[in-house]
């Protein structure tokens, strides 16, 4: 019988004891870790749940006056809705802004108010490669070119530094005319969401462009004259009816080049939101919805119409509020051609004339370059004397503010969607003198499809004072006997049927959010 040593049964168990010990320690450090791991998930949930429910959104608008308003309101719209919006103007807008604000006014930041209010409203600016006392719009070829190249790096560079400082930041919301959105987007992982600031209808041509240069109604120096047809959601349009920029034969325009790259871009888009109203233009936004996730979510003013908490004016405004308070109810002519377009002296003069002959009441818009740069606007002899007290000429002013004052029957304006959106919400009736870009296929909408405006001129023909004036006269003294301030009317029920409580564009933007939300979830 062996005999087992007693100092190697007390090794074995003491072997055994260790050997215990150990995978204790490795399970209860395998159970620690997993509990570490179940935290971080619940931490990642958290996180994710946190980022969906509130999302984080760069906003870049384009830099022009009619572009950075509503994306301004969208902005405050969004923030009510529970995002966080970190908003970047250039600095030359900013600086316009700025400049433009009464002089007790000290505050930088234009969100400054909002935030007060409890939005939650970041503010930035970017440099877009340009020093401050260039000018954008007398040198728009070089400033477009810049736009292409040069701008798209240093809003790279900005969303990259934003990003990384604050990883909350899910979305990218970009003005649709920008021409880097899904390039930068995809590249920082951000939701990509185009904010459409014109009508479905012109959104829905530039969508087609190939189309209509397949068919031979753009691109070439013999484009087809005839009704187009088949573009889908579109109804039959003459080419005469298509934005300036598509008549254009020179296709290497920076121009046409910027509407080439910022089309391509949307269509990488996960979102777009236009800035109109789905019982407006149902066909044209079904055409769109069946191609990419679309939703319009217009008119986007701010809660209180005349009363904007963010400062978004380039220019200072005029208050004309007491001078129309002394004018009987629907006697006063507005009139503006925008921010930036220009009438030619010829045509400025015939205006002028028609006011003359008119006899209404009006208030004029005059930019100092509204018939050029080199030199200033020139009235014809006498014109002031002769209004008298009748008209109110000032360099600017709050378009909504004298557009809802009752005494204001009527509007002359150069059809920018901005203005067209107001005029409608104010039911004011309008004459339409379209000058560049949108603003001739918009005056399709306003005269031929809702009949809520007057041609003020055959475009073909010249602007001729006699008609001016009897124009005028038709729309200020109500003897169209088309019916048209009943159109407008219900073109004003339309507008605030849509942004009520159950309206379709309230619908669109809460399902809009809910969708955005449920994006976050699959992208983390």
């Amino acid at each position: 019988m062996a005999v087992i040593c007693p100092h190697i049964t007390e090794i074995a168990q003491l072997r055994c004891v260790f050997q215990f010990i150990s995978l204790a320690y490795i399970l209860r450090n395998t159970n620690r870790e997993r509990e570490r791991e179940r935290e971080r998930e619940r931490e990642r949930e958290r996180d994710m749940e946190d980022k969906a429910s509130n999302p984080h959104a760069i906003m870049v608008p384009l830099p022009l006056q009619g572009h950075v308003t509503p994306l301004t309101h969208l902005a405050t719209k969004l923030a009510s809705q529970g995002f966080t919006i970190t908003f970047v103007n250039t600095q030359y807008i900013h600086h316009h802004i700025l400049k433009s604000q009464p002089n007790d006014n000290t505050e930088d930041d234009i969100f400054a108010t909002a935030r007060k209010s409890g939005l939650d409203i970041r503010y930035t600016t970017v440099s877009d490669g340009f020093p401050l006392a260039f000018n954008r719009i007398q040198n728009l070829d070089q400033s477009l070119e810049g736009a292409l190249h040069v701008f798209p790096a240093h809003v790279d560079e900005l969303v990259g530094n934003l990003v990384q400082s604050d990883p909350s930041i899910t979305c990218l919301i970009v003005d649709t005319f920008q021409s880097w959105s899904a390039t930068i987007a995809n590249k920082y992982n951000l939701i990509h969401i185009s904010f459409w600031t014109e009508p479905a209808l012109v959104f829905n041509i530039y969508y087609h462009l190939d189309l209509l240069q397949k068919n031979g109604h753009f691109g070439s120096h013999d484009n087809r004259e005839d009704i187009i047809d088949y573009i889908p959601g579109v109804k039959a349009i003459e080419p005469k009816d298509l934005m300036s920029h598509i008549q254009s034969t020179d296709l290497f325009c920076p121009m046409l080049r910027t509407f080439y790259k910022s089309f391509r871009e949307v269509k990488k888009a996960d979102f777009i939101l236009c800035n109109t109203v789905q019982e407006l233009e149902f066909e044209s936004l079904s055409a769109l919805q069946a191609k990419q996730p679309t939703y319009p979510i217009g008119p986007v003013f701010p809660d209180n119409l005349t009363k904007n908490i963010v400062a978004t004016n380039l220019m200072p405004e005029f208050d004309c509020i007491h001078w129309l308070h002394e004018k009987p109810h629907g006697s006063v002519l507005f009139i503006s051609f925008g921010s930036y377009a220009q009438v030619t002296k010829d045509d400025f003069e015939e205006i002028a004339h028609g006011l003359l002959l008119s006899k209404v009441n009006f208030i004029w818009v005059l930019r100092s370059d509204t018939t050029g740069y080199d030199e200033t606007y020139i009235l014809p002899v006498g014109f002031e004397d002769e209004i008298k007290d009748r008209g109110l000429m000032v360099p600017w002013c709050s378009q909504i503010e004298v557009l809802s004052h009752p005494a204001v029957g009527g509007f002359l304006t150069h059809c920018g969607w901005n203005s067209i959106l107001e005029s409608m919400r104010c039911g004011v009736p309008m004459l339409c003198f379209p000058l560049v870009a949108d603003q001739i296929t918009n005056r399709k909408l306003v005269v031929d499809d809702w009949g809520i405006g007057l041609n003020l001129c055959d475009r073909v023909k010249p602007v001729r004072r006699v008609e001016v004036a009897e124009k005028i006269n038709r729309l200020i003294c109500g003897k169209s006997g088309d019916g048209l301030q009943k159109k407008v009317m219900k073109a004003t029920q339309t507008l605030e049927d849509a942004v009520a409580l159950n309206g379709s564009s309230q619908k669109n933007l809460s399902q809009f959010i809910s969708n955005v939300k449920e994006k976050i979830q699959t992208r983390m």
